[in-house]
């Protein structure tokens, strides 16, 4: 059951006012993939929820069950505010999305009984659910603050569909504001090991993010009180942090069997960018691309999504918080995450990728939004001609939203890739291919190895080729294909 009530709610910024193939291979959508456009003034008022979609969506969290996915996210609205409970949505084919309404007419008693009880009011909003499966029972994580800063609980609910109705189970995690070493209990994530231990990401500022071990068996913490161990930071620049560390995402790889760490850096509606350390253990450590511990603080590579423009669009910013899911049917892992378009940045869109991983086991995501396309080989002859392309190249602002003003845009240069196998008009720089590696050695001595894909040219709504990899350094490299 899903209740459809309205209330106000607060969010964490202030809410805003009013085989080969020849060519891409783009299945037959179901509706006009047009009709998704940057801008939904007309109906971002909270009684046209049922025509939502893909907008007012941020935090995500994305879960298949049977044919259809299930997306949960944050309480907010553009320029309104809206009833607290969690935002639901399904979709069969991850681009046409319906908002059915909220998983809870209210706030969870247990949660916001426990704030309220430390002498606090709760926020009348919840932020970054979680949702996972565990043998029968679908299991819903959520973060609930309040305006004392780090007041915040994360709990759970259950239910036997994805669709509820949902029950509340308990409190995982608690915070305080008061002198001790931690972490703020909001952005939780889980993984199950092969052999059925679960363990509990969670974290937003203060210190990192922390890592706590749950009882299978009922979903909360396996010790009662643990506030867990930290297991990720990131760096500081004259004693003040390079910006936030939350939003965490975990997951297994089975096939590589390594834990990926999926981390958001910064301030959400600008410079948020997603990194991503590994692992062979859940506990860790965790490990970046330099082979340093995650729990070192220094800025950990690589970065795998961040603000990016290509020509013809003002750009998408605040790209990160990312629920990062496979489907099981054909093993495709996929991230999503929320989008701001540069012109009106209080806009949040839902934006779904696919990952891809390199021949070293890094997940890389695509340059552009997914878009019923399939994983197919791409000729060599494809390849020939004009691209954009992006290099990453982070600048590190120290601070939150007053510092972190600037999306710093990952912004397009163009690439050409001839016939001769030369690059742009440099004789010394030069392409080889491997399907589907694409390798640019540039005359710097900087080498970059590229998937190639059919994908959208989502700018100028074409199908089009894309590339995403890394190159020797472990920075993150995108291209399309003019």
């Amino acid at each position: 059951m899903i209740l459809l009530a309205f209330f106000s709610c607060e969010k964490k910024e202030e809410t805003p006012q009013p085989t080969t193939p020849t060519t891409p291979v783009v299945t037959t959508p179901t509706f006009d993939i047009n009709t998704i456009k940057d801008s939904y003034d007309e109906i971002a008022n909270p009684t046209n929820f049922l025509r939502w979609g893909v907008y007012n969506v941020h935090d995500p969290s994305i879960i298949k069950h049977n044919d259809t996915y299930y997306c949960y996210n944050t309480d907010v609205a553009f320029g309104f505010d809206i009833k607290p409970g969690i935002q639901i949505r399904s979709s069969k084919d991850l681009v046409q999305w319906f908002t059915y309404g909220w998983v809870f007419d209210q706030l969870p008693k247990m949660g916001a009984d426990f704030i309220r009880q430390n002498g606090t009011v709760p926020f009348n909003s919840l932020w970054a659910p979680y949702i996972t499966k565990y043998n029968n029972e679908f299991r819903l994580y959520y973060s609930l603050s309040s305006s004392d800063p780090r007041r915040s609980v994360i709990g759970l609910a259950t239910a036997s569909h994805p669709e509820g109705p949902w029950t509340e189970k308990g409190l995982v995690v608690v915070s305080v504001n008061d002198n001790s070493r931690q972490t703020n209990a909001i952005d939780p994530t889980i993984v199950t090991t092969p052999t059925g231990e679960q363990y509990f990401y969670y974290g937003s500022g203060w210190d990192g993010i922390y890592m706590l071990q749950l009882d299978p068996a009922t979903g909360l913490a396996l010790k009662a009180g643990d506030k867990g161990k930290r297991i990720a930071n990131r760096g500081f620049t004259d004693g003040k942090y390079n910006g936030n560390i939350e939003g965490a995402e975990i997951i297994y790889n089975k096939e590589l069997k390594k834990y990926y760490l999926f981390i958001a850096y910064d301030w959400l509606a600008t410079k948020y960018n997603v990194r991503v350390c590994r692992s062979d253990s859940p506990t860790g450590p965790f490990y970046d691309y330099n082979g340093i511990d995650a729990n070192k603080d220094v800025d950990h590579e690589p970065m795998i999504l961040a603000p990016y423009q290509f020509n013809g669009h003002v750009g998408w910013q605040g790209v990160s918080h990312c629920s990062v899911f496979q489907n099981p049917d054909n093993g495709q892992y996929f991230m999503g995450h929320q989008g701001r378009p540069a012109n009106q940045a209080a806009y949040m869109i839902l934006h779904v990728r696919k990952i891809l991983w390199t021949e070293d086991g890094w997940p890389v995501v695509s340059p552009e939004r997914f878009a019923y396309e399939e994983t197919k080989n791409v000729e060599e002859s494809k390849i020939i001609g004009d691209w954009e392309r992006i290099k990453f190249n982070y600048q590190i602002v120290p601070g939150y939203d007053k510092e972190q003003t600037s999306p710093d845009f990952q912004k397009s240069v163009d690439l050409k890739i001839n016939a001769d196998k030369t690059l742009n008009t440099d004789p010394a720089s030069t392409w080889s291919y491997n399907v589907p590696w694409l390798t640019l050695k540039w005359s710097d001595g900087t080498t970059e190895k590229v998937n190639v894909q059919a994908g959208r040219d989502w700018e100028n709504k074409k199908d089009t080729f894309v590339f995403t990899g890394l190159n020797n350094k472990g920075t993150s490299v995108w291209g399309k294909k003019k």
